[in-house]
């Protein structure tokens, strides 16, 4: 069920995500006058099509990208039966250069905007909550695996990231933060201040994968009480009541939440004895721990949570900034891939990665991120000079306008047809690296 819903989501946000982008090209394109043939979502086979006006509108059943075919546009189709002819007035190469420049651009506006749009959207009507960096330091982090391998300890308290104040708990786990050249965390530890570095390629060992769902890198440490009960669970049958302070489980002391979960974890299906502390007395009770490991009560924690509300006028520049954000990260992980910080097999994700991003419980907060997120990769990866890219055919026209000079079809068909190899090689490549990462 899982692999459905992962699965579901993908297809839904790539099927949001491209339908946009090429309506950016149909729209533009009839805006100047040009006939656009096809408009479709996914790649053949079509189990879907109708034809309104000129343009034929399809769904295809490989949904791994889309296309726009405009008359007179040498593109992926490669189809040169008139180009030998002379150009008709609505064909793409009867237009001015400047406007067939807009018109491969405006996929990539399309996403841009759309990426914006998400963003300011989701920071408008749900503000951001977070832990505030006093409170990571109230008790400090606790250090999983991954932590643990590159100097950090359980309760560390972490100063600054890369020799720069932070904001919040997110801050210290921010892919703009990893990807610095020599980064590193300034930490305290029992009353001394030291340096704890972080590889150049630690970000990819923070990817998620079939052996590694979600890798744990640091938490915030923290003491609970008691929250809301759920029905029918271990909890209620054993008379646990919200509020209640739990001070052990089977005889082992308990101080912050980690090291309960790390009980309750090795007792699936058993009984616990707790001791807890209610108002100023205190009682022991028998809780029966589910399969999952779970007594079934929410845990409220002994920390001060920050929330901010934006006005709409003000999560316009946020929501901005989010979104572009994601593009300035995208350039420096490209950099650090060409210097060979990072490798590009761990780097990259296919359909099986992206899937796996969404997460196997339909949590829409969670889509709507990641589509904003994936709108923005999705524009930048577009932009790249590479011809069959949109990006290619804006260097080419950026070239005609600037040097007066239109490079000739057969050079144009060359270059689409070099392009297209590429791209079928490297998705060819990223879908089996995928494959391998599942399987290795």
């Amino acid at each position: 069920m899982d692999v459905l819903v992962m699965a579901a989501q993908m297809i839904l946000g790539l099927s949001i995500l491209v339908g946009l982008h090429e309506l950016g090209h149909l729209l533009a394109a009839k805006v100047f006058g040009m006939r656009v043939e096809q408009y479709s979502i996914g790649f053949p086979p079509r189990i879907f099509k109708f034809k309104y006006g000129e343009t034929v509108y399809s769904i295809g059943a490989i949904p791994l990208g889309g296309y726009v075919k405009i008359a007179g546009m040498i593109d992926e189709s490669l189809d040169l039966k008139t180009m030998s002819e002379e150009p008709q007035p609505w064909e793409f190469r009867a237009k001015p250069a400047w406007q067939r420049l807009i018109v491969m651009m405006g996929g990539i506006l399309v996403n841009v905007l759309t990426g914006i749009a998400i963003f300011v959207i989701m920071v408008y009507s749900f503000g951001e909550t977070y832990i505030p960096k006093s409170e990571v330091n109230k008790y400090g982090i606790l250090a999983h695996d991954l932590a643990e391998e590159i100097g950090l300890m359980t309760g560390d308290k972490i100063q600054d990231v890369n020799g720069h104040d932070y904001q919040k708990f997110s801050d210290l786990t921010s892919p703009d933060a990893l990807l610095e050249d020599d980064a590193y965390y300034t930490v305290e530890r029992d009353g001394k201040i030291l340096e704890v570095s972080i590889p150049g390629n630690f970000i990819e060992r923070l990817s998620p994968s079939r052996k590694n769902k979600d890798p744990e890198f640091i938490d915030y440490m923290f003491k609970f009480r008691v929250g809301e009960i759920q029905k029918g669970l271990g909890a209620e049958k054993g008379g646990m009541l919200p509020g209640d302070s739990i001070l052990s489980v089977n005889g082992t002391p308990i101080t912050y939440f980690h090291e309960f979960k790390g009980l309750l974890d090795s007792m699936a299906g058993q009984t616990a004895y707790v001791e807890i502390k209610r108002n100023e007395h205190t009682l022991n009770l028998e809780i029966p721990i589910d399969e999952n490991g779970l007594m079934g009560f929410a845990p409220v924690p002994d920390l001060n949570f920050a929330s901010v509300d934006y006005t709409f006028a003000e999560a316009i520049p946020k929501g901005t900034e989010k979104a572009f954000s994601i593009v300035f990260v995208n350039i420096k992980a490209f950099g650090k891939i060409f210097s060979g910080d990072l490798d590009f097999s761990k780097s990259v994700s296919g359909p099986i990665g992206i899937a796996r991003t969404f997460g196997g419980q339909w949590d829409w907060l969670r889509f709507w991120n990641l589509v904003g997120l994936l709108s923005m990769i999705l524009a930048f990866m577009n932009f790249l000079p590479i011809p069959a890219l949109d990006g290619g055919h804006v260097m080419f026209l950026s070239f005609e306008i600037i040097s007066g000079h239109k490079p000739s079809d057969k050079f144009m068909e060359a270059a689409q047809k070099v392009g297209m190899v590429l791209l079928l090689s490297l998705m060819v490549f990223i879908i089996f690296n995928d494959i391998f990462k599942e399987v290795f």
